[in-house]
């Protein structure tokens, strides 16, 4: 007699990511293990359910039953933790870490609907990106939202938002501007060691381009203080003071033509953000629903 949930659970996030590999990575386990307990749930039922192929996979009619049968048994199994819940009536606080762009402005906008999806109240907690990972594994944060991909183990990470670094100044910038033009600004920093930073040097070493020739006006130690930095340094066409930041941090201020962005001719600068919690609360409600919750925000 099949006794544990779990199989089931694989078989029916593979069905609905279509995808194996996107099955493992939701689940935190191993692709090979993904495709053990689907062969388990074969074997024991003594038929094909799923059928690989190019651009996905295929249920087979038994695979379609089998399908139907366990979202039945996985809504008796949710509404009787519903339940539980109640019963428990615990009063808890759902905690999230978040690195600063994600904290200071991304997640503002949407803390309210978050408690609303979880009907609980939400706490958000804004620090770098390894001492947020540091504090999930800790199990004193809920989940963490990091800028900076640090993996370790014991963690379940998902791909998450897309972010985009731009060239920003408060005196107009054309829409695109050649590598040879960064050295006829005046800037301003993010301190050594942040992720921003390094991030920035490794795509400009990747050009050619010699951070050292720049005119650095001042290094400062967050994103909110270079955005300020820049909104009170003096206008100037000809030498305008730039720096570069992340599209979310100054989206408001661009808005309101307070801000002006520019990208760098021929050159991106783009990275992930990412959502991460313990391998061992990948059942856990309330993460389940505020990481559903927002991996739909990406989209």
């Amino acid at each position: 007699m099949l006794r544990d949930f779990s199989k089931l659970e694989t078989f029916l996030t593979v069905v609905r990511e279509k995808s194996f590999s996107k099955a493992s990575a939701k689940l935190g386990i191993s692709q090979p293990a993904v495709t053990q307990q689907i062969k388990f749930l074969e074997d024991y039922l003594d038929t094909k359910i799923v059928e690989r192929k190019k651009n996905g996979i295929k249920l087979t009619k038994e695979g379609e039953e089998v399908y139907r049968i366990a979202q039945k048994l996985e809504r008796a199994i949710m509404n009787a933790e519903k339940d539980l819940f109640k019963i428990i009536n615990k009063e808890v606080t759902f905690v999230i870490g978040a690195s600063f762009t994600i904290g200071n402005y991304v997640l503002p906008d949407v803390l309210n609907n978050i408690k609303e999806a979880i009907k609980n109240d939400v706490l958000i907690k804004v620090d770098v990106s390894e001492n947020v990972i540091n504090q999930v594994l800790e199990k004193k944060y809920d989940i963490g939202l990091i800028e900076s991909p640090i993996f370790k183990e014991g963690l379940i990470y998902r791909e998450w938002m897309e972010d985009e670094l731009v060239l920003f100044s408060n005196s107009p910038l054309p829409k695109y501007v050649r590598k040879e033009d960064l050295y006829n600004f005046d800037w301003i920093c993010r301190e050594e060691g942040s992720h921003t930073r390094k991030l920035v040097s490794e795509v400009f070493e990747s050009m050619g381009v010699e951070c050292k020739s720049f005119n650095v006006k001042s290094e400062v130690s967050s994103s909110t203080a270079v955005k300020l930095t820049i909104l009170k340094s003096p206008k100037s066409v000809e030498r305008p003071t730039v720096s570069i930041m992340s599209r979310y941090v100054i989206a408001e201020e661009v808005e309101q033509g307070k801000l002006y962005e520019a990208r760098i001719k021929g050159f991106r600068i783009k990275r992930k953000f990412y959502i991460a919690y313990l391998k061992e609360r990948k059942h856990d409600a309330f993460i389940e629903k505020v990481v559903d919750f927002l991996l739909k925000l990406k989209k």
